[in-house]
């Protein structure tokens, strides 16, 4: 009785949503998938917070203190467990797939679904990639948490446009999540936005950026006001550069693309090292988390997405010395997971590699006579941007993101020209941007 109401209501609804102007529909329907898309990042942050707390006593997302605290042997080895149950879960549910194959087979990669799809994503896959994204990120792999974020985010925005039904642009509606998911994951809603008009805007059209817009501002304002904080790096007024400094920040964006291109190759370079093995999904899975887990002997702060270091560069930098250690092991620890096949996101990882790039940079200009000490914080945040602007092709999001997430506004006008120079270098030197997309055909993966 009560599920055919159900149907009869739903078809009903569906009528009237058809009759409704499309700009104001799309207006509506972003500033729903924002708030849901923010409630489904604060759950998986709070899972993922729950279950490295509930198994390794880390607080609040704080990996590294909590592999710091371990014995050795336990921290070495605790990375390849939880990347082995990940590799099993995705390992059996691609078996049922193949052992009951679907006429209608859709993307679980929403960059894919938008670029190349009609915006269906297979939910169920995707939910088992989330998962197996918290088991990879909760045991200390060397990968963000963003990934999960975002496609839990544009799973909900899917599931809600089939719903819907046939007058939802399910294409635009996944967008809407993207913009949402990472605008809540960094508390950068202009960037979550440009992030869609940037590196999906290939296959949407300009006049549909309202929706998501709206579905990015949404999504911040509701984890604002679910208690998180509006900037995610807080740091202290930066005194503005002399015009001679401000010349040497941008052209670091020269060097930036081209460490961009370096270590986008590297990333390519451990993925196929991972293919040629030709080992089972789990065992692939399991061989990077041991990479990590093996580092961390010598540094726990390779342990996890490296935000805890990122905070650390933003405050008080490191001596070089200590921090060129630190960024090599990083490195290989990223390439270690990603190679793998690990689900996770590298904006975070990108974004610990340029921190360090530009203290880096920074403690050079120091030894030349050109800079002073206190411009360490300054390269920093120009390394992040520069560094995210280099591995995405995407320098206007790349930008605004960090301003966004240091709430350095002051800073954009100097992140903008470095950000493109460093995006026109990286792609010469790497035509495909971090996400497999080229530089000219969009459509590519």
């Amino acid at each position: 009785m009560l599920r055919p109401l159900a149907r009869r209501l739903l078809r009903g609804f569906r009528a009237g949503l058809g009759r409704v102007d499309a700009a104001w529909l799309g207006l509506l329907l972003g500033a729903l998938v924002g708030v849901l898309g923010a409630l489904a990042v604060a759950g998986f942050r709070a899972l993922l917070f729950g279950m490295e707390q509930a198994l390794l006593g880390a607080r609040e997302g704080h990996l590294v203190a909590a592999a710091q605290a371990m014995p050795p042997e336990l921290r070495a080895l605790v990375p390849p467990a939880g990347a082995l149950i990940a590799g099993l879960l995705l390992w059996w549910a691609a078996q049922r797939r193949r052992e009951r194959p679907s006429a209608h087979a859709h993307s679980g990669d929403y960059i894919e679904a938008v670029a190349i799809g009609d915006g269906r994503l297979d939910l169920r896959a995707g939910l088992q990639k989330v998962l197996a994204s918290l088991l990879v990120v909760g045991s200390g792999g060397a990968v963000g948490r963003e990934g999960g974020m975002v496609l839990l985010a544009a799973l909900t925005s899917s599931g809600l446009g089939r719903v819907l039904g046939s007058a939802i642009d399910l294409r635009l509606l996944v967008s809407c999540g993207a913009a949402a998911g990472l605008a809540a994951a960094y508390h950068a809603p202009l960037a979550g936005a440009i992030f869609v008009a940037e590196i999906l805007l290939g296959s949407l059209a300009l006049s549909q950026l309202g929706a998501v817009v709206v579905a990015a501002v949404m999504a911040y304002g509701t984890s604002v006001a679910l208690g998180y904080r509006s900037i995610l790096f807080p740091v202290a007024e930066l005194a503005a550069p002399d015009a001679a400094r401000v010349v040497l920040m941008v052209g670091t964006g020269l060097l930036a693309g081209v460490v961009g291109a370096l270590f986008m190759r590297w990333l390519d370079l451990t993925r196929g090292g991972f293919e040629r093995l030709r080992a089972p999904l789990p065992v692939r899975f399991a061989l990077g988390g041991l990479v990590v887990g093996l580092l961390s002997l010598w540094h726990p702060e390779v342990w996890g997405n490296g935000e805890s270091g990122i905070e650390r560069q933003l405050v008080a930098p490191q001596p070089w010395q200590a921090l060129a250690v630190l960024l090599l092991l990083k490195v290989l620890a990223v390439g270690a997971t990603t190679g793998s096949g690990a689900p996770g996101g590298v904006f975070t990882p990108t974004l610990f590699v340029g921190a360090a790039f530009g203290v880096l940079v920074s403690a050079l200009t120091q030894a030349l006579g050109v800079a002073g000490a206190a411009d360490g914080v300054w390269f920093a945040v120009v390394g992040m941007a520069t560094l995210l602007a280099a591995t995405t092709h995407a320098p206007v999001m790349a930008s605004v993101m960090v301003f966004e997430m240091t709430g350095q506004y002051a800073a954009l006008p100097l992140l903008l020209p470095a950000c493109v120079m460093a995006t026109l270098v990286s792609r010469r030197l790497h035509p495909a941007s971090v996400y497999g997309l080229g530089a000219v055909d969009t459509r590519r993966r």
